[in-house]
């Protein structure tokens, strides 16, 4: 293996790959991490080349992708898997805990071989012909996040 990292992310109305931005800032400037950055949408990468992976992707409609449920199909076996989604619904404290239900826990139990290392739920934003209408980002938890997971994968938490 490599220790290089892997984030693999599909984005709709773009807040995804904002925090795909961000967490690898994190992880090169803070960590000193290795990243690759793939957007799903545009093809399925090689996984032998990492030893960890991220997986990012926007909730739409109470939806992942297809493109990212299709990714949640790999052999992760030996590598620390961490994954995020965005949604409007994480942003806002009210429904937060049911955002992380339903678009973490209740997934991911559709995916028994697959135990990932962290997870998290971060706020989204919705456009309306190219303008933003709603805006929950929350880029604090998502550099937070990411600092918790460089720990993690260079294996120092």
């Amino acid at each position: 293996m490599t220790g290089k990292t892997l984030i693999a992310y599909v984005t709709r109305m773009g807040a995804t790959a904002e925090y795909t931005k961000m967490i690898t800032e994190v992880f090169e400037k803070i960590h000193g991490i290795e990243v690759d950055v793939v957007n799903l949408k545009k093809g399925e990468p090689d996984l032998s080349e990492y030893d960890n992976v991220v997986i990012g992707t926007s909730v739409a409609m109470g939806r992942w992708p297809k493109q990212a449920l299709r990714f949640l199909e790999n052999d992760f076996e030996g590598k620390k898997v961490a994954i995020f989604v965005s949604s409007s619904k994480a942003g806002d404290p009210k429904s937060y805990d049911q955002a992380y239900q339903s678009y973490l826990k209740d997934v991911l139990s559709e995916h028994p071989n697959l135990e990932p290392v962290a997870i998290e739920a971060f706020g989204g934003m919705i456009k309306i012909f190219g303008y933003t209408a709603s805006d929950s980002r929350t880029p604090d938890r998502a550099r937070n996040w990411a600092d918790r997971v460089g720990y993690i994968f260079k294996g120092e938490e």
